[in-house]
C-alpha cells in the first residue's frame, strides 16, 4: 500500500469546499485579528448566518453554529464519499461518551476513533504499545523533535481501558466545523499514522520490515 501524500489531502479538502459552493477570498486584516477571522469565517460557511456585528460600540459577537454529537456526526459522515465508496466503514460504538470507530480500508483497515463531545471532535488512532519501544528515552526525544512533520497530528501518551499505556495520534477540532474539515482531519490522521509507523519504526522492538 502507498501512502499518499499531505498535499493530496488538501486538493481534496479543497474540492469539498468548491463542491459546497464556497469561494475563497483574500482579506488584509491586522495579525491580532486572526483568531476572530477564523470565527467569522466558520460562520460565513453557513446559508443565512445572522449578523456578525451588533449596532452602535458594541464588539463584534459570534453566532451559535450547529454542534456535533457522535450520533448526528455519524449519520452525517455516512453520506460522504469517502463512506459510500467502501473506502472506509463507520459505526457508532454506544456508552457513557459515544465513539465513532472508523475503518480507513485505504490505510490496510486502519482504525480510528472519533468523538465528538463538548466543544471539540477528536480523532485518534493507536501507533502501538510502550511495550513495543526498544528505548523509551530514545524515543520520547525522537517524538518531541519531530513529531511537528505531522500536520495536524500530535503524539501522546494514553493508558487503554486494558490497563496498559499506549503511544497515540490524534487531532482535535471544533465541534462546530463543517464537514469539509472533520474528513481532511480523519484523512490526514490516517496519513500520518502510516508516515509514523515508518518513521519511528527503527525505534521499535521489532522494526516494520520484520513485521508479518
Amino acid at each position: 500500500m502507498k501512502a499518499k501524500s499531505s498535499a493530496h489531502y488538501q486538493r481534496e479538502y479543497r474540492q469539498r469546499l468548491r463542491d459546497m459552493g464556497l469561494v475563497k477570498k483574500e482579506v488584509w486584516i491586522l495579525p491580532e485579528n486572526a483568531k476572530l477571522l477564523a470565527n467569522i469565517e466558520k460562520q460565513l460557511r453557513y446559508i443565512n448566518p445572522k449578523p456578525i456585528m451588533d449596532t452602535g460600540d458594541k464588539p463584534m459577537t459570534t453566532i451559535n453554529l450547529p454542534r456535533w454529537s457522535s450520533e448526528s456526526l455519524c449519520e452525517e459522515l455516512k453520506k460522504e464519499e469517502l463512506f459510500t465508496s467502501g473506502n472506509a466503514d463507520i459505526e457508532l460504538i454506544d456508552g457513557v461518551e459515544p465513539t465513532l470507530h472508523i475503518i480507513m480500508r485505504e490505510y490496510g483497515d486502519l482504525p480510528l476513533f472519533l468523538t465528538a463531545a463538548g466543544e471539540q471532535i477528536v480523532v485518534e488512532a493507536v501507533l502501538w504499545p510502550t511495550g513495543d519501544v526498544e528505548d523509551p528515552n530514545k524515543f520520547n526525544d525522537a517524538v518531541l523533535r519531530t513529531h511537528k512533520y505531522f500536520p495536524l497530528s500530535t503524539i501522546s501518551l494514553d493508558t487503554l481501558s486494558d490497563g496498559k499505556s499506549y503511544y497515540m495520534m490524534f487531532g482535535a477540532l471544533s465541534a462546530t466545523s463543517v464537514i469539509p474539515n472533520i474528513l481532511f482531519e480523519i484523512e490526514t490522521l490516517a496519513a500520518n499514522v502510516i508516515h509514523a509507523t515508518e518513521a519511528y519504526s527503527n525505534l521499535l522492538t521489532t522494526p516494520l520490515d520484520a513485521r508479518a
